[in-house]
């Protein structure tokens, strides 16, 4: 269900959960995200395994996200953006927010479709081809960690490849933090990090989804 704070129509941003679902933690960032004055979307991927709720075990649930493929994800994320798109209560644009596996889908949305108007990727994995870059059309806004050394060996060939494209976008890697740092439910959870980051992202949304932008 989306979520807003607001009587009149606003901008729209979807919220992609992690490889366990839409558990509390992103019902709550979606509820931050209306806080700020959007309507928050919460998308449950887990959606064609029966739904999150379904799933007590957070492990279960990352077991049922692993049976989900790329293209069913890609189809329902697209399929919240157009109905959002078509609502009265939504005012003309809509953004992304999503959180490792669910920034890695946020990319792929991202570079397959023209109809976003921001992203942000939250140490999102994994990361586009750099063929697939010039399809990019939103400006997006990539937020990892340093210590997430893995996720983050192909961010200098994506920065390369958006620079000589001239694409819209910013990188911003935390220093001494590592996966899953804005998760304040988990053990990687760096408060000054992910506040920061948190503040650059609804800055980002306010820019770019504002009805001027």
């Amino acid at each position: 269900m989306p979520h807003s704070a607001a009587g009149k129509p606003v901008p729209a941003v979807i919220v992609i959960h992690e490889n366990r679902g839409l558990n509390e933690h992103i019902r709550d960032v979606t509820r931050r995200v209306a806080k700020a004055g959007f309507i928050g979307f919460g998308l449950d991927l887990l959606s064609r395994q029966g739904g999150t709720a379904a799933f007590v075990d957070p492990e279960q649930a990352a077991t049922a996200y692993n049976r989900t493929r790329p293209e069913e994800r890609r189809q329902d994320i697209l399929s919240a953006l157009y109905t959002l798109l078509e609502q009265k209560y939504v005012a003309g644009k809509v953004g992304i927010v999503g959180f490792c596996a669910g920034g890695g889908n946020v990319w792929d949305a991202a570079v397959n479709t023209d109809k976003l108007s921001a992203a942000v990727v939250f140490y999102g994995t994994p990361l586009p081809p750099t063929e697939a870059i010039a399809n990019l059309t939103a400006p997006v806004l990539a937020i990892y960690a340093e210590l997430d050394r893995n996720t983050n060996a192909r961010l200098p060939a994506i920065f390369t490849t958006l620079t000589d494209q001239r694409k819209t976008f910013g990188i911003h890697v935390y220093e001494n933090t590592n996966h899953a740092f804005h998760n304040d439910t988990g053990a990687r959870y760096d408060p000054g990090a992910a506040c920061d980051a948190w503040a650059k992202t609804i800055a980002f949304f306010s820019r770019h989804l504002s009805s001027g932008a």
